[in-house]
């Protein structure tokens, strides 16, 4: 009933806002003159309210070239496998000479949007790294004959996508999917796997959420797991190709994250008025890239969702070392030859600082030489693997640990 809603909704305000953006385009001619403030502020409403809304199409990553050693290269979009919930995405330079870069797998999060959100984290890993990524396929566009989708399947996914990159490559995981990301190379390790990677980046992911707990966190705690069930799952409805499959809506997920800094989503949507009205054409598409990509969601399987709810949010499997994996126990400290690195940010409310660095103690047969944690000043969740912080003061490091971790063996 609750897509169902979402649904008539959506589709009783389409033509509106596709009226808006057409409104926005005929009124765009007229020029800087006074007279023509007035038009140019109601084109400004309507380009503003127009874009305004909720998708559920995967935007493009759109990388097709990259500096490596000063000189532009060609990067392809190849898909090395695929399941019904995922594709493993290479981005593959074909005119690369010369020595091979080493290979990384990175992990998006399964967590409302799509891993296209990482885009600025590829671009920039690509320079020095040859780069695959989870990209993970909308729970609604599933049909149930492919079965069901929980927390086991996800660390599933990252061990079969790590095997297939082969031996010697390099993880980094983005977020929610940091507790998986550990118990696979956990687990690796203790199998002696041709493919253990040789190093794990966790970026401001719950490894412990009992650490300086979030609004997030708390309501995780206020809430029992049969009351998240109920009221945040829903059924897909028809046409889609997933009728009939349990999610949690991606639009409830975007909800929830911009209820929590409303403020600052306000502020920015005036700002893209003020600046559609003074003609900053800069200014207005940059906030139009951000928002288009903001508000691109996607579905999550139900039983995923309440599964990471419950083990990692209310009872703490992987801190308590209670973790289990197809009932087996996972057990951090058998990884003793993956270089570890943790990331955190400073003003992070969604994880907050202490709950990626736990993975330290986690992990605690791996020599303290093989580990190192960065606390990053002055940003947020996404500040952490996107933007200037990230590219200048996040990655730096993130690409020695790689390079010393490749250098060891």
């Amino acid at each position: 009933m609750l897509y169902d809603l979402y649904q008539a909704q959506a589709l009783c305000l389409a033509p509106s806002r596709r009226f808006a953006r057409s409104a926005a385009r005929l009124l765009e001619g007229f020029g800087e003159a006074p007279a023509a403030l007035g038009l140019r502020r109601v084109a400004a409403w309507c380009e503003t309210y127009g874009h305004a809304a909720t998708t559920h199409e995967r935007p493009p990553f759109g990388i097709e070239e990259v500096m490596v050693g000063g000189r532009p290269h060609l990067v392809e979009e190849e898909v090395t496998t695929a399941t019904p919930f995922a594709r493993l995405l290479h981005f593959r330079k074909p005119e690369l000479a010369g020595p091979p870069q080493p290979r990384v797998l990175i992990v998006a999060p399964m967590s409302g949007h799509f891993a296209t959100l990482l885009r600025g984290t590829v671009r920039t890993m690509l320079a020095d790294h040859d780069v695959w990524i989870t990209d993970w396929v909308n729970a609604r566009d599933v049909p149930l004959s492919a079965g069901s989708f929980e927390l086991d399947d996800f660390t599933d996914h990252v061990i079969r996508f790590l095997t297939l990159i082969g031996p010697g490559a390099h993880v980094l995981a983005v977020c929610q999917p940091s507790p998986a990301v550990l118990a696979a190379a956990a687990l690796m390790a203790e199998d002696g796997h041709r493919a253990t990677p040789r190093s794990m980046t966790l970026m401001a992911g719950p490894i412990d959420t009992r650490v300086n707990p979030t609004r997030v966190n708390a309501l995780a705690q206020q809430r029992s797991i049969d009351w998240f069930d109920r009221k945040m799952t829903t059924t897909v409805p028809w046409p889609h190709a997933g009728v009939g499959r349990r999610v949690y809506p991606g639009f409830m997920q975007l909800g929830a994250f911009m209820s929590m800094n409303l403020d600052r989503h306000m502020t920015a949507q005036m700002a893209q008025f003020r600046a559609l009205v003074r003609g900053d054409r800069d200014s207005a598409a940059a906030h139009r890239r951000f928002y288009d990509e903001y508000l691109a969601v996607m579905d999550l399987p139900a039983e995923f969702y309440i599964g990471t709810v419950r083990s990692v949010f209310q009872e703490h499997d992987l801190a308590r070392g209670a973790m289990t994996h197809r009932g087996r126990r996972v057990d951090p400290a058998a990884i003793r030859r993956t270089w570890l690195l943790t990331v955190e940010g400073e003003l992070d409310d969604i994880c907050s600082v202490g709950q990626t660095l736990a993975a330290q103690e986690l992990c605690r047969r791996l020599p303290m030489a093989m580990k190192r944690h960065h606390l990053q000043t002055g940003v947020g969740h996404y500040g952490v693997f996107n933007g200037r912080r990230w590219s200048r003061e996040i990655y730096p490091l993130v690409r020695e640990v790689i390079e010393v971790a490749g250098a060891a063996r």
